[in-house]
């Protein structure tokens, strides 16, 4: 892994569980040293290494691998046909339905993180806003959370790039760290941060092609247009990662949510390195293998941010289930990958109009047979890291 001096230097241990336990730390002389981008980790999710794995280590210094559910928006809950549940079991209150709803299932279908709260709206359309401070302290589980410094999503086709290199971008940027980072600089349920989800550095998508990739790919076929696109991302990830820094020297920075079966330039990963702590994927089609391969060749830790595995072409009013029978199989076989810090599910926590699908239907009847095979993979890797650490 590439290293700057800036980087903290912490010496992490591991406990036992893959929750978050209450016991102290272990002998730190049993612990592998390892470098962050955290200038002060103490208290606070970070990253060890055991046995030759990576592992998010917790507050409490437990090894901790993400189990995580994405997309969680209470407007699945306010259509008209089920509006009145809202309002008659949830007083009309996101706080009481987090509470009450979000949590209770979360834990009892076995996951121990919200991997990313945003959901789809409508397609092709910006995501629906982020929880605020109140909502995760109500959620009372570990969390990631998204900062938008740049709209350049795959799936977005309104918004223009931004120019990394113009001053009002880089006061754009400060302003996203002051405004979220500043918040949550002490809460000990935040992981990490992640930047934008599925960026287009060189690739973009049929429906925003107007605006075409951030970096002409046509270029990297000289030397002169490498070095450029280096020195664009370098200057990327490195105002971003002070900016963080100025208002939170706690916190993981997971960066950018690469499209992993889309081109990604190894100039981009390259400066990426010295200023986030993990590298994260979105990966549709062979996690697997793609997360190994991003692992062996880049030798960071590696986080699946955001899978699943449904039917993509439905139409409005059809609705498709989350497999859980993949999950359980790929949950497993990425918890053996030496890299991988975790798995965060494409969910949605409760299906929408737009998304079309969700482990609760806007009735909040759950998908039972999928949730089921779901709780009982997430289950057999509480009781392996029970095992192997301890409990």
């Amino acid at each position: 892994m590439n290293e700057l001096p800036r980087r903290g230097f912490l010496h992490s241990s591991l406990a036992f569980g893959c929750g978050l336990a209450a016991t102290p730390l272990l002998n730190p002389a049993r612990a592998s040293e390892v470098k962050t981008t955290q200038v002060a980790p103490s208290g606070f999710f970070t990253l060890g290494k055991r046995k030759d794995h990576w592992w998010l280590i917790s507050p409490q210094g437990a090894p901790f691998f993400s189990m995580g559910l994405n997309h969680i928006d209470p407007a699945s809950l306010r259509y008209p046909e089920n509006l009145g549940i809202w309002r008659d079991k949830y007083g009309g209150s996101t706080l009481r339905w987090i509470k009450e709803s979000v949590a209770p299932n979360l834990q009892a279908w076995g996951f121990n993180s919200v991997g990313w709260v945003q959901e789809v709206t409508v397609r092709q359309w910006r995501h629906s806003r982020a929880f605020t401070v109140d909502e995760y302290r109500a959620l009372d589980m570990p969390y990631c959370h998204l900062l938008p410094f740049t709209e350049s999503h795959q799936w977005e086709q309104h918004t223009v790039h931004y120019d990394f290199r113009s001053e009002d971008w880089k006061e754009w940027v400060d302003y996203v760290a002051r405004s979220h980072c500043a918040e949550l600089a002490e809460e000990k349920n935040l992981i990490g941060y992640f930047y934008s989800d599925c960026p287009t550095w060189i690739h973009n998508r049929p429906y925003n092609q107007w605006r075409g990739p951030i970096f002409d790919p046509e270029r990297l076929k000289t030397e002169a247009g490498r070095t450029e696109l280096s020195d664009l991302a370098d200057g990327y990830y490195k105002t971003i990662h002070d900016a963080i820094r100025r208002y939170d020297k706690n916190h993981l920075i997971l960066g950018d949510r690469y499209e992993a079966n889309a081109p990604i330039a190894m100039e981009v990963i390259d400066a990426a390195k010295p200023y986030v702590d993990v590298l994260s994927f979105q990966d549709f089609r062979d996690p697997v293998q793609n997360l190994d391969e991003w692992h062996k060749k880049t030798g960071m830790p590696v986080l699946l941010a955001d899978a699943a595995k449904i039917k993509w072409m439905t139409k409005p009013g059809e609705f498709t289930p989350n497999d859980g029978r993949w999950y359980a199989e790929t949950l497993a076989a990425l918890h053996q990958n030496p890299g991988c810090v975790g798995f965060h599910l494409c969910g949605a926590y409760q299906r929408n109009k737009g998304r079309r699908y969700g482990l609760l239907d806007e009735q909040e009847r759950p998908d039972t047979m999928n949730v089921d095979l779901m709780k009982a993979a997430n289950q057999e890797i509480v009781k392996w890291m029970e095992q192997t650490f301890g409990g």
